[in-house]
């Protein structure tokens, strides 16, 4: 390439009569050094193994009992993990076989062999208690955070947490249960349990064509058994909901929970009987596999 005044004008050569400046820059500067930087030189945890599963089962107030586990290893450390309420110990227990001499830190390899013994809600306690105690070791380990360990980061110091609340009978007891959860414990968001079975006992209240007993009705999905609402039933409940409200102000959070095994129209026409107390959600008003269903009662 030549320039107007006839000069030849070599790229290759600017670029390396450039370089040999900066690095001349370099040279004469500071002495510069390649080190790591937060970087732990300690050696990786030695091999670990499983020498053990108990069980301490907790009894609370609220739903109850509360089976945890514990899983200890060969060199002193632990990890802790809970089946959940109301689930037999069992669950994780039967699994205890098949997971003694495994390696902790080889949460991958343990949870592809129990998984298949898994399942949704308490039948699943067992496999979530190893795992969650699996990982409660691999962060004493590694001397990190469960979150970070899966990836997550820490986006606040701080979370605002809601409370469930006992039930009563008597909408003004539950109400001001309700009240002591705001004044007392300081709570900016609350939850209230509002099933059917409060108000069941009185006759006119719920249409029941079956003749099961309550615990062979807990076993079926919600929207099979048939057990709808009435005028009267849902009347009834609302006076729970008004009573609440009346106690804590419109200006609070208010959830609701453990409506009972109700059908889809039910669900509906207390949805909407619901509205003026501006809930901010209704929880698991059927299970959440149907979700064509889940929609349907969004869309009214």
């Amino acid at each position: 390439m030549e320039n107007n005044g006839g000069n030849t004008f070599d790229r290759r050569a600017a670029l390396k009569t450039s370089a040999m400046a900066l690095g001349g820059l370099v040279l004469a500067g500071e002495r510069t050094e390649a080190f790591p930087r937060s970087v732990n030189t300690n050696s990786g945890p030695s091999k670990l193994k499983i020498t053990d599963l108990r069980v301490a089962t907790v009894v609370k107030p609220g739903p109850s009992p509360c089976p945890l586990i514990r899983i200890d290893t060969d060199q002193g450390v632990y990890g802790l993990g809970e089946v959940r309420d109301g689930a037999s110990a069992t669950y994780a227990l039967f699994l205890k076989s098949r997971i003694l001499g495994e390696d902790p830190l080889k949460l991958d390899k343990i949870f592809r062999k129990i998984k298949q013994f898994g399942g949704h809600a308490r039948q699943g306690g067992g496999v979530c208690a190893i795992e969650m105690a699996l990982w409660d070791i691999a962060g004493k380990v590694y001397n990190a955070p469960v979150y970070a360990l899966l990836g997550g980061g820490k986006f606040r110091d701080k979370i605002r947490l809601y409370a469930d609340t006992t039930e009563s009978d008597d909408p003004k007891v539950y109400a001001q249960r309700m009240k002591e959860r705001k004044e007392g414990m300081g709570l900016t968001w609350l939850k209230m349990d509002l099933g059917v079975e409060m108000v069941a006992g009185t006759p006119g209240t719920v249409t029941n064509p079956t003749d099961l007993n309550q615990w062979e009705a807990n076993q079926l999905p919600h929207p099979l058994l048939g057990m709808e609402v009435t005028d009267k039933g849902i009347t009834m409940l609302e006076q729970y909901v008004a009573a609440v409200r009346d106690a804590v102000g419109m200006e609070i959070p208010l959830s609701m929970d453990h409506l009972g095994h109700l059908g889809v129209k039910s669900i509906i026409r207390l949805g909407k009987a619901y509205e003026k107390y501006n809930l901010s959600w209704i929880e698991d008003v059927i299970p959440w596999n149907y979700t064509d269903l889940l929609k349907q009662i969004s869309e009214q």
